[in-house]
């Protein structure tokens, strides 16, 4: 990889992890208020989610388009179209991690780059559990 997309790629996640700490999603107490529909609910994320697929939905549009991106790197678009059992359940997984954490991967990464004990305890239990995958997925395969 050049040293362009290498600066690049830190740009991007510098840029990432700033917006999640400015929006807020870096913060599990507001991400769980958001989350408590039924208590005391803070909308405010949503607008933040609004924002984001406003942005995704033009600049995914452009890109399929696309062969390269802008640094000349191969476009690398998912092409899976099918629900299935497995989306479903990691989805699920997903959402409930989320909702008892109030973190997900990206904040997590954000957190621990803070020194914050939850993000290092969620970091530590997502690579647990995708190792775990790794494991089940080898033992699926024989």
């Amino acid at each position: 990889m050049s040293l362009m997309r290498h600066i690049a790629a830190l740009v991007a996640g510098l840029l990432f992890g700033l917006g999640l700490i400015v929006s807020g999603m870096a913060n599990p107490a507001k991400v769980l208020d958001f989350l408590d529909l039924a208590g005391h609910w803070d909308p405010s994320l949503a607008l933040v989610m609004g924002g984001a697929i406003a942005i995704g939905i033009p600049t995914f549009a452009l890109a399929k388009q696309r062969s390269q991106s802008l640094l000349g790197a191969t476009m690398q678009l998912p092409t899976a179209r099918r629900i299935d059992r497995r989306l479903v359940l990691g989805s699920v997984l997903f959402g409930i991690g989320w909702g008892i954490a109030g973190i997900c991967p990206g904040p997590a990464l954000v957190l621990l780059g803070m020194g914050s004990m939850k993000g290092l305890a969620f970091v530590l239990a997502m690579l647990a559990g995708m190792l775990l995958f790794a494991w089940a997925e080898r033992f699926q395969a024989k």
